[in-house]
């Protein structure tokens, strides 16, 4: 049987997963979409759009990974069933 707290506990999860959801596609697809006009501008050999791509999503999945974990854990103390 759901009690409220569960559903509070679920509810806030739930939006937790959506938001790493939407920032998941931004960085992963939205982004690369601008990598073309970032082409005209070159650092040390590489053009800037092919960094952007290659570097800056790997660095914010990272920032997200650990965020996530962070937010999930406060969630998790907040309702009592956090692991030791």
């Amino acid at each position: 049987m759901a009690t409220p707290d569960r559903i509070s506990y679920w509810n806030k999860t739930r939006s937790l997963m959506f938001v790493m959801l939407g920032l998941w596609v931004f960085f992963g697809y939205f982004i690369h979409l601008f990598a073309v006009q970032l082409n005209s501008i070159v650092i040390f050999g590489f053009p800037l759009g092919f960094y952007m791509a290659a570097q800056g999503s790997l660095i914010a999945f990272v920032v997200m990974l650990f965020w996530f974990a962070r937010r999930q854990n406060a969630i998790d103390e907040e309702h009592g069933v956090h692991e030791e």
